[in-house]
Formats: C-alpha cells, sequence, structure tokens
C-alpha cells in the first residue's frame, strides 16, 4: 500500500521542565506593584515551591510535544471493540462549559438550580423513550456503576417480595464487568455457554433457571457484535420462574431508535452516555451509567429524583421503596449535558442513523476483512466484528503481533483477546463517525499486516518500528513491575 497514516515525520524528546528551565526565564512580566515589598520566602520554613523558570515558548513548546505523544479519537479512528470509541461533536463541550451550568455549585438550593434540574429531567425522558423503557435513574457515575445499581434493583425488587435469591446467570459473550457486579451484591454467578451460531440457547436457560435465581444478564448486542435473536424467548423462561433479566446497554450504538428494550422484556437496562451518546470517554472519566427500568421497578429506583411539580423542578426523597443513594448529590452533570446536547443536535431520525451508519461500517470492514484473517461466526454482525489470528498462526503471528504492526500504520489497535470464546481474538467498532475512505485505509492496512505476517513475520515481532516508544517487554513488566514512578 502507498498510503499510510503512520509517521515517517519527527517525533520530538521532551525533558523534565526542570532540566528545560534556566534561573531568570520569564514567560511573563508582573504589572508594577503599588504596594510595598514583602518577603513571604523568609517567613517559610525551608526553601520555597520549587517552580521551574521558564519562557513562554518552553511552556507551549513542552505541552505541544506531549499532546504530540497521545493518540485520540480527534487525531485518529479508534476501533476498540466492545467500548464504543466515537467522535465527540464539538458543540457538546461548548453546551457543558456554558458558565450557568460549568460555575453552579452542587450546593445551591433548587429554585437556583432550575435549568440543571430541568436538564437531568428532560434527558431521563429522552432516555426513556429512546430505549422503550417507562423511567430513568442518571446517578449512576459509569457502566459498572450501572450494572451494580442493576443488580441493587434486582435485590430490592426480591426482597420486596420476601423471597431474596442467590444466583444470577452471566453468559460467556457477556461484558466481563458483569460477573463482579453480581458478586458485589451477594449473588453468585452462574456461567452459561453461547450456542455455535454466538447466541443465547433458550433451552440452556431453560435448564438452569430457577427459582433460586435473581435473574440473568444480557449484553445486546453481544461482545460477539451478534444481536441476542432469542432474548424474548430467554426473558419469558426467565419471567415465568419470577426472575428478572438485566440488559448490559454498552453496545447501545447499535440498535438506537430500532429496538425497544422493554418489548424484549428487559426489566433493568444501563446506558453509557460516555460511549453511545457522544461524551468524551476514556482517561478515568468521568462517565455516566444510567439505568432504565420498567414500570415494576420504578419505585425502587435511586433518591433523590427529579420531579415536576408544577412550573418547577425539585430534588425529591419521598419514595420509600428506594435503594438509596448511590451517588455523591445526583451524578456527573457534565457528561449528561453532553449527552442531552447531542440528543437535542442529532434529534430521533439521526440518533436512528447513527446505529444504521455503524452497523453498515462493521459489517463493511467484516465483509471485506473475511479471508484474510479468520471469521468465527460468518453471520450477519452489529456494530462490530470480531476476527482471530488463526489463519496467521503458520507464521508464528500473533494478534499481539498484528496490532502492535498497526501503530505503525498509524491506527489505535483495537480490542484484543475478549471476547474469550474467540482465541486470539481481533474486536473491531469502526462507529458511524468514520468515513469509508478512513474505513478503507484501516482495511488496507490490516490486509498489508496480515501479507507481512507470511513474508516477514519477524518484522511483526518486532513491531511497532516507527513509534516513540517500541515494543516493550510485557511479561517483564507484569512480573517486575516498577511502581515508584
Amino acid at each position: 500500500m502507498k498510503d499510510t497514516l503512520g509517521t515517517t515525520g519527527l517525533i520530538f524528546n521532551e525533558s523534565l521542565l526542570w532540566e528545560k528551565g534556566k534561573k531568570g526565564r520569564r514567560g511573563f512580566s508582573l504589572p508594577r506593584r503599588d504596594v510595598p515589598e514583602h518577603a513571604v520566602a523568609k517567613k517559610l520554613e525551608g526553601p520555597g515551591p520549587d517552580f521551574p523558570d521558564l519562557s513562554e515558548v518552553d511552556v507551549v513548546r513542552h505541552y505541544i510535544r506531549l499532546s504530540q505523544w497521545n493518540f485520540s479519537v480527534d487525531s485518529g479512528m479508534y476501533p476498540l471493540g466492545s467500548c464504543t470509541m466515537k467522535y465527540n461533536p464539538k458543540t457538546n463541550e461548548v453546551q457543558a462549559a456554558r458558565p450557568g451550568f460549568a460555575h453552579a455549585h452542587p450546593l445551591l438550593p433548587q429554585h437556583l438550580s432550575q435549568g440543571a434540574l430541568q436538564l437531568i429531567y428532560e434527558l431521563e425522558q429522552y432516555l426513556t423513550e429512546i430505549t422503550g423503557m417507562d423511567a430513568t435513574s442518571l446517578q449512576p457515575a459509569a457502566g459498572a456503576h450501572g450494572e451494580l445499581t442493576g443488580m441493587l434493583l434486582f435485590y430490592a425488587y426480591h426482597k420486596s417480595k420476601s423471597a431474596p435469591r442467590s444466583k444470577i446467570i452471566v453468559p460467556d459473550t457477556a461484558h466481563g464487568t458483569n460477573p463482579a457486579s453480581a458478586a458485589l451484591c451477594g449473588y453468585r454467578s452462574v456461567p452459561i455457554k453461547s450456542n455455535e451460531r454466538g447466541v443465547l440457547s433458550p433451552q440452556a436457560v431453560e435448564e438452569i433457571m430457577d427459582t433460586d435465581t435473581a435473574g440473568i444478564m444480557v449484553t445486546n448486542p453481544n461482545t460477539l457484535g451478534l444481536f441476542e435473536e432469542n432474548i424474548k424467548a430467554v426473558a419469558d423462561i426467565v419471567h415465568a420462574k419470577g426472575g428478572l433479566v438485566y440488559g448490559d446497554g454498552a453496545n447501545m450504538n447499535a440498535v438506537m431508535g430500532i429496538v425497544n428494550m422493554g418489548d424484549l422484556g428487559i426489566d433493568v437496562l444501563h446506558l453509557n452516555l460516555h460511549k453511545t451518546f457522544s461524551s468524551p470517554h476514556g482517561g478515568g472519566g468521568p462517565g455516566s451509567g444510567p439505568v432504565c427500568v420498567g414500570k415494576h421497578l420504578e419505585p425502587f429506583l435511586p433518591v433523590p429524583r427529579v420531579i415536576k411539580q408544577k412550573n418547577r423542578y425539585v430534588l425529591s426523597e419521598d419514595f420509600p421503596e428506594s435503594l438509596g443513594k448511590i451517588h455523591a448529590f445526583y451524578g456527573n452533570v457534565g457528561v449528561m449535558i453532553r449527552a442531552y446536547s447531542y440528543i437535542l443536535s442529532m434529534g430521533p431520525e439521526n440518533l436512528k442513523k447513527a446505529s444504521q451508519l455503524a452497523v453498515l461500517n462493521a459489517a463493511y470492514i467484516k465483509e471485506r476483512l473475511k479471508g484474510t484473517f479468520h471469521l468465527p461466526y460468518d453471520r450477519p454482525c452489529m456494530h462490530e466484528c470480531v476476527f482471530s489470528d488463526k489463519l496467521q498462526e503458520p507464521y508464528k503471528v500473533t494478534t499481539l503481533d498484528m496490532v502492535k504492526r498497526l501503530m505503525d500504520y498509524g491506527f489505535h489497535p483495537p480490542t484484543i483477546y475478549f471476547p474469550l470464546v474467540v482465541p486470539g481474538a481481533i474486536m473491531i467498532e469502526p462507529t458511524e463517525t468514520e468515513s469509508k475512505e478512513d474505513i478503507d485505509l484501516f482495511i488496507e492496512s490490516m490486509k498489508t499486516i496480515a501479507r507481512e505476517a507470511k513474508e516477514n513475520p519477524e518484522l511483526l515481532h518486532a513491531a511497532p518500528c516507527k513509534t516513540k516508544r517500541k515494543r516493550l517487554d510485557e511479561t517483564l513488566a507484569a512480573r517486575k513491575p516498577c511502581l515508584t514512578g
């Protein structure tokens, strides 16, 4: 291939600011003093603060160079499977930074917070409508927190029936945090294998569902990028034994505005505003993981809840069956504002179109790379597709080798070795925000890497070759980590 996004130009090294600075350098001029000089440093015990002396150009170049070491969704394609990383429209940032929101203190009285409360109230209504559920809470701070809240709702529901239960069914195609969320609520996870089509079998669920099982946690679309086509039958089996169905909505970007989760039999659904609804994702947060519920679980939602009384919005704790508070104040409001902006700027038709394009892009990659890489489930995919390194095994080239080499071509690696049901998995999610030109370049890069694996496997064993940091010794890092900084 002739074109590549990978760098062939300068990669700057950068020293610490204290190494760059020279005594007496200044990046700005202080205004003339209108008060007598006072030697503050003499009153301090020990030496004063150790600040480097830097010129303006020192500071600017330092942070620009550091920024060029980073890869972000603003600089290129981020095809992480099962972890939607799509471009975040900048209008969302503008709205979140508006002084009325950004400068509002969480302890302001409710009559001075009507705009924020109205936004929270309306966002809950929008998410309820989009998912086809009956009520929503925005309190959970991230996806796993939403899962935990879902399990707490399960617990509260069964407790209200005076019939506590001890087990949760977790498929092998669920997200990895599902068992941990169940365990935190005292549930024992019961694993269940997907069938030869990569989805749940109703017969398999029926065999293990009993009256001691609180319910099932289903990721739909699942981590293979496949729609759980038997979900309604599975939900009916679980409901018949008094259980509940939890829907992990981290992959909602595939079905937004298309699938009514309530009609599928989902009782609790968590969403990731920092995935589907285009808030920034990564760097440790913050995120937002709202839970949407059916009518029968609404009384147990966390408090306080925003309710509308005549022409004003208030935070109410008058819900006696609530599971209580799960977040300080109300939630990560900045993320909510971005999601609210995204929903309003897109509108119903474009939200639906976003999902349609996400599925189209993934299906295009699947068809173009089929044959170049092993495709364990050759059937229509949703928002992501999963390959493996099976065809490269004869050349002793692994999934890790290939994605390290992909960095040389200017792309962030996709998710690898997950889901665990596919050995050597390569999980690709292009999202709807990538153009055909960029996707074609990604495809050609992957095909070139497959040829290199056959013709020059040693090159891949040494990759990446063009990045600032070359191949790290991951075994040594795991066995002898340097934890001192």
